[in-house]
């Protein structure tokens, strides 16, 4: 029985905003696009003409990171593109989604400055890989400065 006899709406404030938050996150999963199917289609094959195959379908981010090193002087900017480049040759005309950098030294301070002096070198390096690709800038300890550690994150397609 209801105490004082009035039914008080508050109580099912809760249950409310669950099965909102439920239905939420069950629109979120059922409009991404599956990563794994679209990797298993063909590659796309240019026609005679030089037209690409059209996509179908949305595009996503592949879960698992491509991992690259480069090993570069600090300050050393044409040396960064040169390693830049070296290091994500055989990724070419792949397009990174988002892309983490682990500047390696002992100090934080400065392997975060040189994660961030890599990824601000992207673009140049890479203009069509790395174009208005998300970049992140972390330092991981260790005795070797002027080297990165590069997590990139492509699109499916």
């Amino acid at each position: 029985m209801r105490r004082g006899g009035r039914f008080q709406p508050l109580h099912m404030a809760g249950w409310l905003f669950a099965d909102m938050l439920l239905v939420l996150a069950l629109v979120a999963m059922g409009d991404q696009g599956d990563p794994q199917a679209a990797g298993k289609r063909p590659a796309s094959a240019s026609s005679a003409a030089g037209k690409k195959a059209r996509h179908t379908g949305p595009r996503a981010v592949v879960r698992t990171p491509v991992k690259v090193a480069v090993d570069a002087q600090d300050g050393d900017g044409d040396g960064i593109v040169r390693a830049l480049r070296a290091a994500t040759s055989r990724y070419r005309g792949r397009q990174a989604a988002f892309v983490l950098t682990f500047g390696r030294h002992t100090d934080p301070g400065a392997g975060g400055r040189y994660a961030h002096e890599v990824n601000a070198l992207l673009e140049k390096a890479r203009p069509d890989m790395f174009r208005a690709a998300t970049t992140r800038d972390f330092w991981k300890g260790g005795a070797s400065p002027g080297h990165a550690d590069i997590e990139i994150y492509f699109y499916t397609y």
